[in-house]
């Protein structure tokens, strides 16, 4: 009875993030175009026919489907899937993680996190634009989890501020000084919310790997397409979802190594 609880538990988080992972391939559609992410229907990009309700439930529907719109047999593109099943995983992991039952309200940060960056990371991927609500909305979660740290005696405000700071500050450079070539406002603001949220330690580590995989991978599609602009918004998303988990161990290794 006991793990039949927990398994429940864990099904309903999957079941959510899914849902929430539907509504997150809205965001990534619409915020680029300016469109109302509540009022218009969802429906077929091919022939314009209105989803069916039944066709509606997450991951289920696209492979009930077998991936094809129900009206016109257009092939239903399976990033949406994708965004909906990575959502889900990522929501078990992250109370598992933190602990369904023993910390659930910084679970719930972080999978809101986690979502953002989902967006962010998709919607750069398509646009190389960063959109700001979206970024506003991760800084919002950094409030509150700077709250929740000072109530619970978990961090301080002073790591929360320098983790806002610590990324940005770097960036807004790069940005100025490169005229916008290098990286754009969308990357420096995001790092700024992100170091609101992680703290000092942890920010500095996420922006190490965001930078570090942007690196490797921009050099790879120098090479593959010969052009060398590409979006840094998925690499640094990756570095500040690692971080979450690994920065601060990170970070104090590394002091740890220097004697500090």
């Amino acid at each position: 009875m006991y793990y039949f609880c927990y398994f429940l538990l864990y099904a309903i988080v999957f079941a959510f993030g899914a849902a929430i992972g539907s509504f997150l391939n809205v965001c990534i559609y619409r915020l680029p175009k300016n469109e109302s992410l509540w009022r218009n229907q969802s429906h077929c990009m091919t022939c314009g026919t209105p989803i069916r309700k039944r066709d509606l439930v997450p991951i289920f529907s696209w492979c009930r489907l077998r991936g094809k719109c129900h009206s016109c047999g257009a092939k239903i593109p399976f990033r949406y899937t994708l965004v909906e099943s990575l959502n889900a995983v990522l929501y078990v992991l992250v109370f598992a993680w933190f602990g369904i039952l023993e910390n659930p309200l910084p679970a719930v940060f972080v999978c809101l996190l986690f979502s953002a960056l989902i967006v962010v990371f998709f919607m750069d991927l398509d646009t190389q634009l960063i959109n700001l609500g979206v970024t506003g909305f991760i800084a919002l979660l950094g409030l509150g989890k700077t709250v929740y740290d000072l109530i619970f005696h978990t961090g301080t405000l002073l790591s929360h501020g320098i983790g806002a700071i610590a990324a940005f500050l770097p960036l807004l450079l790069l940005v100025v000084l490169s005229g916008e070539r290098a990286m754009g406002w969308g990357d420096a603001y995001l790092m700024l919310a992100a170091g609101l949220f992680l703290g000092g330690k942890a920010v500095i580590v996420a922006l190490f790997l965001g930078l570090l995989l942007g690196a490797v991978f921009g050099m790879i599609h120098k090479v593959r397409t010969g052009d060398s602009k590409f979006a840094f918004g998925p690499y640094l998303s990756i570095g500040i979802a690692l971080s979450v988990f690994i920065g601060q161990p990170i970070a104090d290794w590394y002091l740890h190594l220097l004697g500090f």
